[in-house]
């Protein structure tokens, strides 16, 4: 493996260029094409991409981990984000607006859902390569999109004035087009296809990762407020620091070492996801606070990156 700092120049330099044209664009395209690109990437390009990287990806570890240490963590910030919740009540330290249900829910949410997918596969194939990013694929499709819209909803529905059912939880995952791609890329892996077809889906896969990067700029550019500095700090101290040390300490403990450690830390610290914003919209959760965790996180992330190559780096 390259120099650490050389690895990372050459993921901030492409992941900062994406983001910032994205960004750009955001400014002069209609408002409307952020929403109309993520539909594209949500039903089209992230399914054919995931096909094409996983024919190439490398599963002869146990990746079934994967999903596990994405669960963990999920209940591990939302656990560690109530229990910071329910000490400063009783200290009687919450405002008044962070006392209520919609702020408390968007606080949960940003403090457990990371954006293991438009931002985390980026990230994984540019530090570690496609060898490990079944890795990063089994977490995020197994792991965070089924706690999103899982247990996401469900407390999303607890703390907000909208209401759900297990049956529209179950078909919201269900009919996600990313598990379809894994069941597809996985069950035809040791299907030979020919060398151009094998050449185009890598195209259309690494032309999908910079998609997913302009798209995240080009959201970015549309949000406007950032209030409740001090609150999502704490969010993200959870989401972004102290979940990923813990878990990546217990990981070293259990056995597990090298790239696929660092691929789970480096999922675990993720910026919260745009899921959030957009839960926080269906159900009517503090929106603000969640758009101000998006925007410090993905901010954030160019610092924390360096923290976990060099603890738990190959």
């Amino acid at each position: 493996m390259n120099h650490p700092g050389i690895k990372l120049l050459e993921l901030y330099i492409p992941l900062s260029g994406g983001v910032f044209l994205g960004w750009v664009l955001g400014g002069i395209l209609p408002k409307q094409s952020p929403i109309y690109l993520g539909k594209f990437l949500f039903w089209i390009g992230a399914p054919i991409g995931i096909f094409g990287f996983l024919r190439r990806a490398n599963l002869s570890g146990p990746v079934w981990i994967a999903p596990l240490v994405s669960w963990t963590a999920i209940l591990l910030g939302a656990g560690l984000a109530w229990t910071w919740l329910k000490i400063n009540q009783r200290l009687g330290k919450l405002p008044k607006n962070v006392a209520s249900k919609p702020n408390q829910g968007s606080f949960l949410l940003a403090s457990m859902v990371g954006n293991t997918g438009y931002l985390g596969y980026p990230v994984t194939l540019a530090l570690l390569g496609q060898q490990y990013f079944g890795w990063a694929l089994f977490y995020d499709l197994l792991g965070s999109m089924v706690g999103t819209y899982g247990f996401g909803v469900a407390l999303a529905a607890r703390f907000g004035m909208g209401a759900t059912s297990y049956k529209q939880i179950a078909i919201a995952v269900i009919k996600n087009p990313g598990l379809w791609s894994l069941g597809f890329g996985l069950a035809s892996r040791k299907v030979p296809l020919p060398e151009v077809v094998e050449l185009t889906l890598q195209i259309i896969a690494w032309t999908v990762v910079a998609l997913s990067l302009i798209l995240i700029g080009m959201r970015l550019s549309q949000l406007t407020s950032l209030r409740g500095l001090s609150q999502i700090s704490v969010s993200l101290c959870i989401k972004m620091l102290l979940v990923p040390l813990i878990l990546g300490i217990g990981l070293t403990m259990l056995g597990m070492t090298g790239s696929p450690r660092l691929v789970m830390v480096l999922q675990m610290s993720m910026p919260p996801a745009f899921a959030t914003l957009i839960l926080a919209e269906a159900y009517n959760l503090d929106r603000e606070l969640a758009v101000t965790g998006i925007a410090i996180g993905c901010t954030g992330l160019f610092f924390t990156l360096p923290l976990w190559l060099w603890l738990f780096g190959v």
